[in-house]
C-alpha cells in the first residue's frame, strides 16, 4: 500500500466525529475497526492508484480486523462480502479491495450515496484462522462534502 494512502486513511480516521468516525466492535477475539470516509478526503493521485472515483456523493467503507487471541491485537487478513442499501431498499453490492502497508491490512469498498441519506451496511467477514463467519451491521447517515 502506498504510504500516502495509509497516512490519508489515518488522517481521515482522526477527523472529528461529525465528519466521520473510526469505531470498533468485538466479535469474539476479533476487533473489527470500521469507518466511512468521503472520497473527497482522498488525494486524486492516491485515488487513481487504487481505482477509486472521487466525488461529493461517493465514500468508502473501510474495514480492518485485529486478532486478540494471543495478546495484543494483530492485523489479520479476512474474507468478506457485503451489501449496502438505502431507505427505499435500493441495494449496492460492496466490492472490497485489500490494501496492505507493512503490517496494516485494510479492506475498502466504494459506496455511492445521496446527501443526508441513511445507508445500511451488512458485511459477512471471516478472519483468517477463525472457525466462524461474523455479521457486522451499520446504519450511517451520509453527507456530501
Amino acid at each position: 500500500m502506498n504510504k500516502a494512502f495509509g497516512l490519508l486513511l489515518l488522517a481521515a480516521l482522526l477527523t472529528p466525529l461529525s465528519a466521520n468516525a473510526q469505531l470498533s466492535q468485538m466479535f469474539g477475539p476479533y476487533e473489527l475497526h470500521y469507518s466511512v470516509v468521503n472520497t473527497t478526503f482522498i488525494d486524486p493521485d492516491v485515488a487513481a492508484t487504487y481505482g477509486l472515483t472521487r466525488g461529493d456523493r461517493r465514500a468508502i467503507l473501510n474495514l480492518s480486523v485485529r486478532d486478540h487471541s494471543n495478546g495484543p491485537g494483530v492485523p489479520t487478513p479476512m474474507q468478506l462480502k457485503g451489501r449496502s442499501w438505502d431507505l427505499t431498499q435500493q441495494t449496492q453490492q460492496l466490492e472490497f479491495q485489500e490494501v496492505r502497508e507493512g503490517p496494516a491490512i485494510y479492506y475498502i469498498a466504494p459506496v455511492k450515496f445521496l446527501d443526508k441519506e441513511w445507508r445500511h451496511f451488512e458485511v459477512y467477514f471471516r478472519p483468517e484462522g477463525a472457525e466462524q463467519t461474523y455479521t457486522f451491521k451499520l446504519k450511517h447517515q451520509m453527507y456530501k462534502d
